[in-house]
């Protein structure tokens, strides 16, 4: 028996049109757990619907397809290997509620790989001041994500015809971007890759011999594996809790910091709930909390007593925007302005929430899975923030 590899979780972001659901589908297809026969079967119907050509996005499409139908699909399906780890995608890009889940998914991501359409116009489009690019970036970097993949997607196309100088070209301006947001550039692989062709996904590309670091794959083996926070006071937000006749009531969930000790007993849980040790930091309930957020698309003005629905690990429960503490930059995290009116689209501020029902969160810098969130409002991801501090309610002592 070989040791058993470590797990890494994969999210891949990038513009509409970037071909994330090709790459994904690409490496899944190659080194995933999808087996021979879904294989030919997927392709058939690829080539008998005209889609020959799409065939590594149609494999992630009616993976989707499946499972937004409620039917359960084999989570091995979402998963390739590399020589050290097996990887895990947390969330196919497209699925309308991709921000939500790449930031409340029961697993959070440890890698983002940011896909890039490198033709002539479709980069342009997506690093412009309303594509995705900058937009996926920034969150990746706000929700902590710390390894980042640039992936310089289409290098087959008649524009760029693996051409080195339009590599050049684009790994200068995103470098800048991503210099700005504050990640080590230097430590950021810039792959150029075909997700359709297949150059330089799983193994090198003689196409582009100017090239000289490694193949998707290979860089992928290469990551920092995550370290798991152990050593922190015991955090377990409960996904679901299960009635099963003979056993009993089963809470579901997942140990995001500390270690689940057997004879650990609990008496109140539901779905949201954090369970804790309560002989070491025990989680306790949420007064209030003060929270960087970052506006991303509100159509109007969000001012003081704002009241939408916050996802935070697996609790989702409406909190009210007390006071609007400061206007931020979004760079330098500066102040631009204290107490403002109002705040909008782009802008990022710091805010006092208060939950409207008993609700557990962490300060992000504690314990981070517990610190970030998503604002949800109007059918959609409105905003996403950072927990800088929490106020916590007291249990008053019995008489």
């Amino acid at each position: 028996m070989g040791k058993e590899k470590e797990h890494i979780n994969v999210v891949v972001i990038g513009h509409v049109d970037s071909g994330k659901s090709t790459t994904t589908g690409h490496l899944i297809y190659k080194c995933g757990g999808i087996d021979k026969r879904t294989i030919e079967k997927f392709e058939k119907e690829a080539q008998e619907m005209g889609k020959g050509s799409f065939k590594y996005a149609w494999v992630l499409d009616k993976l989707k397809a499946e499972r937004e139908r409620g039917i359960t699909i084999d989570i091995a399906l979402w998963k390739f290997e590399s020589k050290n780890f097996v990887f895990t995608i947390i969330d196919a890009p497209g699925h309308r509620d991709f921000i939500k889940n790449m930031i409340t998914g029961t697993s959070q991501a440890d890698v983002a790989i940011l896909v890039i359409d490198s033709t002539t116009g479709g980069f342009e489009a997506g690093i412009s001041k309303d594509g995705q690019t900058r937009e996926h970036a920034l969150l990746a970097k706000t929700l902590g994500i710390q390894q980042l993949i640039v992936c310089m997607n289409k290098f087959d196309d008649k524009t760029v015809n693996y051409n080195q100088a339009r590599y050049d070209e684009i790994k200068k301006e995103v470098a800048d971007y991503l210099k700005k947001l504050g990640y080590k550039v230097d430590d950021i692989p810039f792959v150029p890759i075909s997700g359709w062709t297949g150059d330089n996904m799983i193994e090198k590309s003689d196409k582009m011999p100017w090239y000289k670091g490694k193949c998707l794959l290979d860089t992928l083996d290469d990551l920092k594996p995550p370290v798991r926070p152990v050593d922190k006071p015991l955090r377990l937000p409960l996904q679901d809790v299960y009635k099963i006749g003979g056993i009993g009531t089963v809470p579901v969930g997942r140990v995001e910091t500390g270690v689940l000790r057997p004879g650990l007993s609990t008496t109140d849980i539901k779905r949201g709930y954090v369970a804790s040790d309560t002989k070491n930091d025990p989680a306790k309930e949420t007064a209030s909390f003060e929270a960087q957020v970052i506006i991303m698309n509100h159509p109007g003005e969000i001012r003081n007593g704002y009241t939408p629905v916050l996802d935070c690990h697996t609790s989702h429960i409406a909190c009210k925007f007390e006071k609007l503490l400061a206007l931020i930059d979004k760079r330098t995290n500066a102040t631009v302005e204290e107490n403002p009116e109002k705040i909008k689209r782009g802008e990022s501020a710091m805010v006092k929430c208060v939950p409207t029902k008993p609700m557990c969160v962490e300060a992000y810098t504690d314990y981070p899975p517990l610190g970030r969130f998503a604002v949800r409002d109007m059918r959609q991801t409105v905003a996403v923030g950072i927990i800088k501090k929490v106020e916590k309610k007291e249990i008053a002592a019995k008489k």
